[in-house]
């Protein structure tokens, strides 16, 4: 879970121009205040990328705070690798 959180603190970093160690489990919207609506869709673009994932409209409607962004990121990265053909 570490190093998950550790990805989605360089995201943030990426999406909102602020310090990645400030950014906690714990963190949610009002605690960033460029966490709006239109800064939900640049954290998930950033996610995106940091992950190499893409997220529909229920993945970005789950992830309300970063506890929710990490359960969401870690479930589609399971399903990534589930996926793979060997």
């Amino acid at each position: 879970m570490e190093e998950l959180l550790t990805t989605v603190r360089a995201a943030f970093k990426s999406a909102f121009n602020i310090d990645p160690q400030t950014i906690t489990i714990d963190t949610t919207p009002s605690d960033i205040s460029a966490w709006d609506s239109m800064g939900h869709v640049t954290l998930a673009s950033s996610l995106e990328s940091a992950f190499g994932l893409s997220f529909d409209v229920d993945d970005l409607m789950a992830m309300e705070d970063v506890r929710q962004i990490c359960r969401v990121v870690q479930s589609k990265l399971g399903k990534v690798q589930g996926a793979k053909v060997h």
